[in-house]
This record gives structure tokens, C-alpha cells and sequence, in this order.
């Protein structure tokens, strides 16, 4: 789906991603690695193939756009260390000359020198790049004179069918304010948002990103 925002082109991807070729820069928000390790630690069995899947789809992307830079706008880790980390930071040397860059979510909690040995930059708020503000969690950056684009909710809408089933699908939001990205990884939640009057939604379902 290409869209324009802000006077730009943007394609948003049913992976879960925006590609703006402007900026030759790939975003996603909320990748969310080592959950699953995190959890499996705790005692709550979960595959050890979600953060592989996750891993691969994102190759793909990196593959299909090329891109000068990838931001993961946020939750780019879960938690602390683990052996899934370890294997993102096998998946990185793949990509040696692929520009990373991350801004800080709640749940990054790794230490400067580790994302320093991944090659990762980090901003501690928000990046700015063209007229946008990349920033974890937007409502914190609505007076910025750029605009934001933030993730950290999980945002999906709530779609009724025909024979009145409601499905919930993830989605990108723009509103006057702020957009939303989804959450890169599968092994999320969603919040449904409320969209108002003038607001642009885009589901994403299996096949396709459609706009609400």
C-alpha cells in the first residue's frame, strides 16, 4: 500500500513495516526479541521458532527494499540477554553493512557496551528523520514540529463482517497528531483503537494492507 504523509511517499507493508524511500529507511516498532526465551525461562512454554520467524521476515524486508538504514522504533529487545539475543546478533553479521539504528522503548534494557557489540545506534528519546519523529510511545512527542510516528501499543482495529463476525486484525494508524505503527512481532497482543472522523486506518491481513 503506498501512501502519502506529509507530503511523502510511504509504502506499508503487510510485514509490518514502512519502507520511506526518501529517507532510504526501513521502520519497525516492537520486535520484542528474547520474549519468548524470557518466558520459556519462567516456565511458560513458547516456541523457540516465533523469534526465528521473526528474524526471517525481516531478512526478507531487508532483502526486498535494500535500505540504507533500518530504525526499529522501540521494544527492539524484551529484556535482558538471552540465547535469542545471541542468535539476533548472528542474524546481524549477516547485514554488516546495513545502517541499524534503534529508539529506545520501555522494555530495551540491554547495556550501551551490548548494543554497541550488535553495531547498534540508539537514541535515548526520539530520531528524526525528514518530517517525521520517530518515537517509542507518540503521545509523549505531539509538540514536536515534526511529525510522530510511534508504536509501543500494539494498534489494531476491530472490523465487522458481513454476517456480523467481528474480526481484529493489526494495523497503521494516522491521525492528525501522530501515526502508530504494529507491532513487528507475531508473539504480541493487539489494542484495538478508536479511531475519530478524518483518521486513516490500515488493516493488514494475511495477503494485503487495506484501509478502514
Amino acid at each position: 500500500m503506498r501512501i502519502d504523509c506529509r507530503g511523502e511517499e510511504l509504502f506499508l507493508d503487510k510485514e509490518r513495516a514502512i519502507y520511506f524511500p526518501k529517507q532510504d529507511l526501513l521502520a519497525v516498532s516492537d520486535l520484542h526479541l528474547g520474549k519468548p526465551a524470557h518466558f520459556r525461562k519462567a516456565g511458560i512454554q513458547v516456541p523457540a521458532l516465533v523469534a526465528q520467524n521473526d528474524l526471517q521476515r525481516l531478512g526478507l524486508l531487508i532483502d526486498k527494499y535494500q535500505p540504507e538504514t533500518l530504525l526499529v522504533n522501540g521494544d527492539m529487545f524484551h529484556h535482558g540477554l538471552n540465547s535469542e539475543i545471541q542468535e539476533f546478533a548472528s542474524w546481524r553479521r549477516k547485514y554488516q553493512e546495513l545502517n541499524l539504528l534503534l529508539v529506545k522503548g520501555n522494555h530495551d534494557r540491554l547495556k550501551a557496551a551490548d548494543y554497541a557489540s550488535m553495531r547498534i545506534g540508539f537514541y535515548q528519546d526520539c530520531y528524526q528523520s525528514g518530517p517525521f519523529s520517530f518515537i517509542h510511545d507518540a503521545e509523549k512527542c505531539m509538540e514536536s514540529p515534526h511529525y510522530p510516528i510511534g508504536g509501543h501499543i500494539h494498534p489494531g482495529v476491530s472490523i465487522v463482517g458481513k454476517a456480523k463476525q467481528r474480526l481484529r486484525f493489526p494495523c497503521f494508524y494516522f491521525g492528525e497528531k501522530y501515526a502508530l505503527m504494529p507491532a513487528f512481532s507475531l508473539f504480541t497482543g493487539i489494542y484495538t483503537i478508536q479511531p475519530k472522523l478524518g483518521d486513516r486506518v490500515f488493516a493488514i491481513t494475511t495477503d494485503a494492507v487495506i484501509e478502514v
